[in-house]
């Protein structure tokens, strides 16, 4: 497979909520923010709804008196939805095989992958390895058989199959129907495979 590295997501970034969240979490006022802080109370209330953008100096200030660490303003949210139109195509280096990363390409604890294998798909005729410490091949509908060192497993429509991290395999699909899978690599493989 190869690597599926971050890019921009292109969403706007929203600050100002995390801004707010925090100094309400403290029982501070927008006041006792902008005492601190020498700003005004409308200044500020127009930062945490994201009408004004702050200098980068201006939201250190603002952390610094919420005890925020900066970083954390820019970090992707916890609960991002991806549909499937949206969802990027990628290709994990297989042959008759359309995948999509349904994913944020930004999440680098997990990578969940849609793929939909033609009759006579491959992960190709050599084993590989991902950079990962766990695997998870899930069959949605259709078959899969996965090839390992010491053999095949042959993956029914609704098999579940875990693979060590590192270990290396490759699957095929010898039906004659498309087979339909879910893959999930823990943590995602940004630095590709061996």
């Amino acid at each position: 497979m190869r690597a599926v590295h971050p890019t921009p997501s292109g969403a706007p970034l929203a600050i100002g909520a995390k801004l707010r969240s925090t100094r309400l979490a403290q029982a501070l006022t927008i006041a006792d923010v902008a005492t601190a802080t020498g700003l005004s109370t409308g200044f500020i209330s127009r930062v945490e709804r994201d009408e004004t953008s702050p200098s980068v100096s201006t939201l250190v200030t603002l952390c610094q008196v919420l005890s925020l660490p900066l970083g954390s303003l820019f970090e992707a949210p916890e609960n991002e939805v991806i549909s499937l139109k949206d969802a990027p195509r990628i290709n994990m280096g297989g042959s008759r095989a359309v995948e999509h990363l349904l994913t944020p390409r930004s999440e680098s604890r997990v990578q969940v992958l849609r793929s939909l294998l033609e009759s006579g798909a491959t992960g190709g005729e050599e084993l590989y390895t991902i950079n990962c410490d766990v695997e998870i091949v899930h069959v949605l509908s259709g078959t899969l058989r996965v090839r390992l060192v010491g053999g095949t497993v042959d993956l029914l429509t609704g098999d579940t199959m875990t693979l060590a991290g590192r270990e290396p395999h490759s699957w095929d699909n010898n039906s004659d129907a498309v087979t339909e899978l879910i893959w999930t690599i823990v943590p995602a493989a940004w630095s590709g495979s061996s």
